[in-house]
């Protein structure tokens, strides 16, 4: 039986995040849902350059991954339409991922408005407690805010802020490693096998062959010689 996981995309700047996302679950076989809020549409163009339009999702959506999609397990529901399948709590999915997640969603999942398809889905996998993780991106945040990632938290979410760490690919890191490593945790989360970052080892720069093996130090602050690194 088809099990997807869902991926909802809402108005939130960071896009290229749910690409990522999206990529790393077909690159690990699995079936995939999408949502895309009406705000997440315009995002997309703005920050890609295309359209994405309910008629023509497939070709906007390869488009927007930049890969050809043929044969890839995709279903696309637009997000007016209440009564898709991931409005319903007997709709067999894994879980979801909201990504990016906007102050509205994350709002509107806490409380229970379920204005769209978005929000009715999250909220649909909390009450059947499927893993869901909310990836919120903006800053700075209210208090009103913390509190809805609060609420979040314990109706079962991850919350997972879009914060990438540096230790993968240093300093010098790439736009896109900075976005992959986001989307990695968010696979992490979800239990989904990926290759998006490289994991930390135990020792300070142990995969960037730029960094003199001087400079490398393990975990614990010792350099090789006698003492301990501050």
């Amino acid at each position: 039986m088809r099990e997807p996981w869902v991926v909802g995309v809402s108005g939130a700047s960071g896009t290229p995040y749910a690409a990522a996302v999206v990529r790393g679950l077909l690159d690990a076989g699995t079936a995939v849902d999408l949502v895309v809020s009406r705000a997440a549409r315009l995002t997309v163009l703005d920050e890609t350059g295309r359209p994405f339009r309910d008629a023509h999702w497939a070709a906007d959506l390869a488009a927007w991954l930049d890969r050809d999609l043929a044969g890839a397990d995709l279903r696309y529901w637009p997000a007016g339409d209440l009564a898709a399948g991931p409005s319903s709590g007997s709709y067999r999915v894994r879980g979801m991922a909201v990504v990016p997640a906007s102050t509205a969603a994350c709002a509107g999942i806490a409380i229970g408005l379920s204005k769209d398809l978005l929000q009715r889905a999250a909220e649909v996998n909390l009450k059947e407690r499927r893993p869901v993780v909310v990836v919120p991106r903006e800053t700075p945040v209210t208090r009103s805010h913390l509190e809805h990632l609060i609420a979040l938290h314990d109706a079962g979410a991850v919350v997972l802020p879009a914060s990438p760490g540096f230790y993968g690919a240093g300093a010098s890191a790439s736009a896109q490693q900075l976005v992959d490593f986001v989307a990695g945790k968010v696979l992490d989360a979800l239990g989904v096998e990926h290759t998006l970052f490289r994991r930390w080892s135990g020792t300070l720069a142990a995969d960037r062959r730029d960094v003199p093996d001087a400079d490398r130090r393990d975990v614990s602050g010792r350099d090789g010689r006698d003492g301990h690194g501050a």
